[in-house]
C-alpha cells in the first residue's frame, strides 16, 4: 500500500515512476480486512482514489467497545470526530492495493510485478533513478540497506486469525471489539449478513504458521459469548498472524533514499494504511517545495516523525488495553463507560482532523540531484 500510493502521490506531481512490487498479484487474496479512518480517507481524496475505496467496500459509522460479559463499554464515532463527514471505510486489504494500482497507472506510472529485488538486484534497477522510495513494510530490506544497526522487528506478544462468517444477520454500521480474557476480538456486520472477524490473541510464543485451529480458537473465547458464536459459524479463514512491533528507527533516509509506511514506523493501531498514505503526500509536496532531493528527503522526516511517533505511543497504549490483567481490566470495565464518551473526541482530534493538503498539478517539479 505505501508503494502504491507512493507511486500516485508522486505521478500526479509528474514524477517518473517505477515500481518494483514482489507479488505478481497484490490484489489478488492476500491478507484480510482493514479500516480507513477520516486522516486517511481525507488523503485518498487527495491521491483522487476515494470514490473507488467507498465503492470496494461498505461505511462504519460508529465504533462500539464491549466487556468480555457483553457489557457495553463505549459507542462513539467511529475513526473521526462527530461532526467530520469522511465516514470510515473497511474493505479488504487486497481491493485498497488494487484501487491504488489502477490510479497510479493513470497517472502514468509503472508497476512491475514479481520483481523481489535483492541489493545488488536494487542498485541495479535504480541506477538512473533520482529518489528511491523503500515502501517495504516492516521487515524492510531498504531499512537495513540505508542502516545496518537499524533494529529489527520483535514480536509483539500478540497473534491475529481474521476471516468470514456467513448467515448471521446482524445488523450493520458498526465496528466492534470485546476485549476478552485471551486477547481483542474485533467484529463487523456487513449487509449480505456475514461478519468480518479477527482475533487478536495473547500468546507469549509467536502463532506457528499454517491454518488456523478454529476449534481451539472458539475455546480460548468461550467466555465471550459474542466471540465465540462468530467463531462457530466461520466460513472462510485467512490464516494466522504473529504481530510484531519495531522500535524507532533513526534514519529514515540519505540523499537519495527515503523509507515510507510500515519500513519506516509501523505504527498499527489501524492506522498504517492512513499513515503510509499520508507519507506519500508529505513526501510528494516536499519534493515540489524543496528544489534538491536531499532538502526534500530532510523535510519529509522533520514533517512526520512527530506525528507517527505520538500515533505509535497510541498504538502502544491500545495494545497494552488488550492484554490487561483481571484487575485492570475490572476497572477499565467501570471507567470506560463514564470516560471514554466524555473525552473521546478531544482525545483523537489530533489523528482524525489531520489534512495533508492538497498537490500541485503536474510538471511543478524541478530535482537538483545530490551529485549535480
Amino acid at each position: 500500500m505505501a508503494g502504491a500510493a507512493s507511486a500516485v502521490a508522486l505521478a500526479k506531481t509528474g514524477v517518473q515512476v517505477t515500481v518494483y512490487e514482489a507479488w505478481e498479484d497484490p490484489a489478488g487474496p492476500v491478507g484480510s480486512f482493514l479500516s480507513l479512518a477520516a486522516n486517511g480517507l481525507r488523503g485518498l481524496e487527495v491521491l483522487g482514489a476515494l470514490e473507488a475505496v467507498r465503492a470496494a467496500g461498505f461505511a462504519v459509522p460508529r465504533q462500539r467497545m464491549w466487556a468480555g460479559n457483553g457489557k457495553l463499554l463505549g459507542d462513539v464515532p467511529r475513526g473521526r470526530t462527530g461532526a467530520d463527514p469522511m465516514i470510515s471505510v473497511t474493505l479488504m486489504r487486497a481491493d485498497l492495493v488494487r484501487v491504488l494500482r489502477a490510479e497510479a497507472r493513470r497517472a502514468g506510472a509503472e508497476i512491475v510485478t514479481g520483481q523481489r529485488l535483492d541489493r545488488g538486484e536494487l542498485a541495479a534497477a535504480t541506477a538512473g533513478a533520482d529518489v528511491v522510495v523503500g515502501a517495504d513494510g516492516i521487515w524492510s530490506a531498504t531499512r537495513r540497506f540505508l542502516d545496518p544497526g537499524a533494529p529489527e522487528p520483535a514480536y509483539a506478544g500478540q497473534y491475529s486469525v481474521s476471516g468470514v462468517s456467513p448467515g448471521l444477520g446482524l445488523e450493520p454500521g458498526s465496528w466492534n471489539m470485546i476485549y476478552g480474557r485471551h486477547g481483542a476480538f474485533i467484529w463487523l456486520p456487513v449487509a449480505d449478513g456475514s461478519v468480518w472477524w479477527s482475533a487478536q490473541v495473547s500468546s507469549p510464543e509467536p502463532a506457528a504458521a499454517g491454518a488456523a485451529d478454529l476449534d481451539r480458537l472458539a475455546e480460548l473465547y468461550q467466555a465471550e459469548e459474542r466471540a465465540a458464536s462468530i467463531l462457530r459459524a466461520a466460513g472462510t479463514v485467512h490464516g494466522v498472524t504473529s504481530m510484531h512491533v519495531l522500535k524507532p528507527v533513526p534514519r529514515w533516509h540519505d540523499d537519495r533514499t527515503v523509507l515510507v509506511g510500515d519500513a519506516a514506523h509501523p505504527v498499527g493501531s489501524g492506522q498504517g494504511a492512513s499513515m503510509a498514505i499520508e507519507d506519500a503526500i508529505v513526501l510528494a509536496r516536499e519534493l515540489q517545495r524543496v528544489g534538491s532531493v536531499a532538502g526534500a528527503l530532510a523535510g519529509y522526516d522533520q514533517r512526520r516523525r512527530d506525528r507517527v511517533a505520538k500515533m505509535a505511543r497510541t498504538a502502544a497504549a491500545n495494545r497494552d488495553a488488550k492484554v490487561a490483567g483481571p484487575v485492570a481490566a475490572r476497572l477499565r470495565n467501570l471507567i470506560m463507560p463514564v470516560m471514554f464518551p466524555r473525552f473521546y473526541e478531544k482525545a483523537t482530534a489530533w489523528l482524525y482532523a489531520y489534512d495533508p493538503g492538497p498537490l500541485a498539478g503536474v510538471a511543478s517539479i524541478d530535482i537538483e540531484r545530490a551529485d549535480g
